[in-house]
């Protein structure tokens, strides 16, 4: 149960950065504002670290820790991004329901987890109740899709479900601090010398204090709670059921427009949240290789 709470929490968090980051965006280009994150997160995780038990890291988990902040981070936050640049926000939110997908297919390969029937279930009803929840959104929504900036989408998406995937070692291995006070610190290193330019033009005394809000919610709330929840929740859960959380994104997105105002709750959205949470809910009853392994010994 603690794994699904804070996979929930972390969604939760990351479907607030959609409005958040959009409003911050007024302000900061989105190269700044990604830079903003990842220096923020670092600076963040470096100080808690100060008061938690310190870990050794040996140098070849260092190289496998630098790999894993261009899959989860730098990969995945900067194509996202950019392909967002150039495509609509509604093909962006549709391409993100792709993650379960993706992550089923990798963790299948890498990790021999089984493609059962339960699982492509699962997902298909939550990816069902995801595009439901879009398509139902769509109306007076401006700009057009891109099929470049819907293809960097699904490299993004890809390079999470990578992360998810080929380092849930780590995740059993080190706490959630040391794993992100590193990531972030390879991430911010990548980031500092492509986003200089852009944050030395910045004019300070003519930002309005919400912006500054809003940019201490990306690093704080979106980022550095966020990825602690992900983290934890890693190391509790399989690849694919962390993933499927992913569809909790464009529910919050939903629910924070009709508290603002500027949506409705319709009845395509009821049925929409419903089939996201039996989707998870599908996918977390069917079985995994472990599962499957330990029939086999009793048979």
């Amino acid at each position: 149960m603690k794994g699904h709470i804070l996979a929930l929490s972390a969604n939760i968090m990351w479907g607030l950065m959609s409005p958040i980051g959009k409003s911050a965006l007024q302000e900061f280009s989105a190269l700044s504002v990604t830079t903003f994150r990842m220096v923020g997160a670092a600076a963040a995780f470096w100080l808690l670290s100060i008061f938690v038990k310190r870990e050794h890291v040996n140098h070849k988990d260092m190289l496998k820790l630098f790999f894993a902040a261009l899959f989860a981070l730098v990969f995945n936050q900067g194509v996202f991004i950019f392909g967002l640049s150039l495509t609509s926000p509604i093909d962006a939110s549709i391409v993100t329901t792709t993650l379960p997908i993706i992550t089923m297919i990798v963790a299948a390969i890498y990790l021999k987890e089984p493609v059962t029937n339960l699982k492509v279930l699962g997902i298909f009803v939550g990816a069902m109740g995801a595009l439901i929840l879009i398509m139902s959104s769509q109306s007076g929504a401006s700009g057009a899709g891109n099929i470049w900036g819907d293809l960097l989408c699904m490299v993004a998406q890809l390079s999470f479900s990578i992360y998810l995937t080929a380092f849930k070692g780590l995740t059993q291995q080190y706490s959630p601090v040391t794993l992100n006070k590193w990531m972030f610190v390879y991430a911010s290193i990548c980031y500092i010398p492509f986003s200089y330019s852009d944050i030395t033009a910045i004019h300070w005394d003519i930002i309005p204090g919400t912006a500054l809000l809003d940019v201490a919610y990306i690093v704080l709330g979106g980022t550095f709670f966020a990825y602690i929840c992900i983290m934890t929740a890693q190391k509790l859960l399989r690849p694919t059921v962390v993933s499927m959380y992913n569809y909790m994104q464009p529910i919050v997105a939903s629910i924070v427009s009709i508290i603002l105002g500027i949506g409705v709750f319709g009845w395509q959205k009821g049925i929409a949240i419903l089939l996201v949470f039996a989707g998870v809910y599908i996918v977390t009853k069917s079985k995994s290789k472990a599962d499957f392994e330990k029939a086999g010994r009793e048979v």
